[in-house]
């Protein structure tokens, strides 16, 4: 009879739990038994692991075997348990020390032939082994830098099994090609145990641009207001609805909004990366996200693909492939209605929480969400000299599908006008460039910052309009406009609130200690869509 362990990482949601895979060998009729709760994926990983321990030189034990998932409570499913379960076996048959198993964490899925592949969510599984304090993960060999990442932690990336089996008894580490490719040697440093580089290293390379031509605001022809709201959305991570007819530049804008979004700090990276590594998107040989992620879904997306879903325990959906970053919608009335109510909850609470028969779980959801939506089916209406020919009851019945609530969550609103002959085709200067406005966020941002020190929030947008109301007052007089257009039913007590928080984003924009009445008149200009001057104003002083 024979006893061993290894440990692995189970993950639900974005979040790991620490798995012990306890292998037991008895006298008896050989047989494989898994038991602690595994999914259909995760039972078939008995075939996998014999082949792949008879395929890597080493003898399958002919006796009964029982693998235990501990704790057996955890759901747990995919293949990432078959490098634990594998070593587990062989510590049982003693071909391997029990003992140099017993604490280390092992992350992958074996082929039939051995080799090693990568899962998904090695970055959360490798922080959840270092919170519970292991200090040795064994990864597939292409992820290893995405889990080196993590500080304090010693990585090994394996290509197969029989690699691992020689590091871990001593053995003289053999060659192992790359899949795919002939004639290459293997430079792997096996054996060698790299200790976590963490953020910052040759290893955190952001996930810039690819070659070609990247978007700057300097591409936009004329559309002054739309360009001030997107300073001043990135600049207090406000959300903004643009409307407008086809044609004019929506989609447009949308795209260069990320390039005037301050980088990702260190904790942030992580926590994107953790979310984007468990929905399998990390770019090749890009382990870490540096810059705010742009997710652009199609309107014919479902409401599990954009808050998360899946069978068994839920997935990211857009909501957190967006988080720390932007969530654009196109054509967002095209969107069901059900689908865009469901962003009501984390436009709020920054998290989204969705609940399965095998499980709740809670994801990451802090996202500036930017709308584009035409005026009506057909896109002309209002559009002078156009023509629309929508019937009244149809133009309302499409602008309905945005709902009052969702709207009332959405702090700028700005008409983007067709673009003007003499701008499109104007020859001199281009418009003000991408890092030019980038400046000027960072600036207003360091200001907001240093403003809400030790409060727990980092923008405008996070302020609860209590705070606003009592501790973060504006100038005297400042809100009479905004009182005003609340007695007249124009504003909500939560659009109020919302215009103090954009008022706040102009004035740090514009180096002010506090909102003065002209920065309130241009928050009120953003928030309502219609036109006062302050903008006018604002821009020419």
């Amino acid at each position: 009879m024979g006893f061993a362990r290894a440990c692995s990482v189970a993950l639900v949601g974005v979040e790991g739990v620490v798995v012990e895979v306890q292998a037991d060998l008895e006298a008896g009729v050989a047989a494989f038994t898994l038991v602690g709760l595994p999914d259909k994926s995760l039972v078939e990983s008995r075939d996998r692991v014999r082949a792949a321990v008879v395929n890597s030189g080493a003898e399958w034990p002919q006796k009964k075997l029982t693998v235990g998932l501990s704790p057996a409570s955890v759901p747990k499913g995919g293949s990432g348990f078959d490098l634990a379960v594998a070593c587990a076996v062989l510590g049982a048959a003693e071909r391997i020390d029990p003992v140099s198993i017993a604490d280390v964490v092992m992350i992958g899925e074996l082929g039939l032939d051995g080799r090693v592949r990568p899962v998904r969510g090695v970055l959360p599984s490798v922080l959840a082994a270092a919170e519970a304090g292991y200090r040795q993960v064994v990864v597939p060999e292409q992820t290893a830098g995405e889990a080196a990442l993590v500080p304090g932690v010693a990585v090994l990336g394996v290509r197969s099994l029989r690699q691992l089996i020689a590091v871990l008894c001593d053995e003289p580490v053999p060659d192992e090609r790359e899949e795919h490719e002939e004639g290459r040697p293997d430079t792997m440093l096996a054996g060698l145990m790299v200790p976590g580089a963490g953020i910052g290293t040759g290893l955190a390379r952001g996930t810039g641009a690819s070659e070609g031509h990247v978007p700057d605001l300097a591409d936009v022809a004329g559309q002054e207001r739309p360009r001030k709201a997107l300073e001043v959305a990135a600049a207090g991570g406000h959300h903004l609805l643009l409307s407008g007819p086809p044609g004019a530049g929506k989609t447009m804008l949308a795209e260069r909004l990320p390039a005037i979004l301050p980088t990702l700090t260190r904790k942030e990276s992580l926590e994107v990366t953790a979310v984007h590594s468990v929905a399998g998107i990390l770019p090749p040989g890009e382990p870490l996200v540096s810059r705010p992620p742009y997710c652009a879904p199609h309107h014919s997306a479902t409401m599990q693909s954009l808050v998360g879903g899946g069978n068994g325990l839920p997935r990211p959906g857009a909501v957190s492939l967006a988080h720390r970053g932007i969530l654009f919608l196109d054509e967002a009335p095209e969107f069901s209605v059900r689908a865009l109510d469901a962003l009501r909850q984390p436009l709020e609470s920054g998290h989204v929480v969705v609940a399965r028969s095998a499980g709740v779980v809670r994801l990451p959801a802090k996202f500036l969400m930017v709308l584009a939506a035409n005026p009506c089916p057909c896109g002309r209406h209002g559009v002078g000299g156009a023509g629309c020919e929508c019937p009244p009851s149809s133009v309302r019945r499409y602008q309905a599908r945005l709902s009052g609530p969702l709207l009332d969550r959405v702090d700028l609103k700005v008409v983007v006008d067709p673009v003007r002959r003499e701008d499109l085709l104007a020859r001199g200067d281009r418009g003000e460039s991408s890092a030019s406005v980038a400046a000027r966020v960072q600036e207003a941002r360091a200001r907001a910052a240093e403003r809400l020190a030790g409060t727990g929030w980092s923008t405008n947008s996070e302020v609860p309009g209590h705070e606003l109301r009592t501790r973060l007052v504006a100038a005297p007089g400042a809100l009479l406009a905004a009182e005003r257009d609340m007695e007249r039913g124009m504003l909500t007590a939560r659009g109020l609130d919302r215009v103090l928080r954009v008022a706040w984003t102009v004035a740090d924009l514009r180096g002010a200690d506090r909102p003065e009445a002209s920065d309130v008149a241009v928050a009120l200009e953003l928030r309502t869509g219609v036109s006062r001057g302050a903008l006018a104003r604002a821009g020419a002083s």
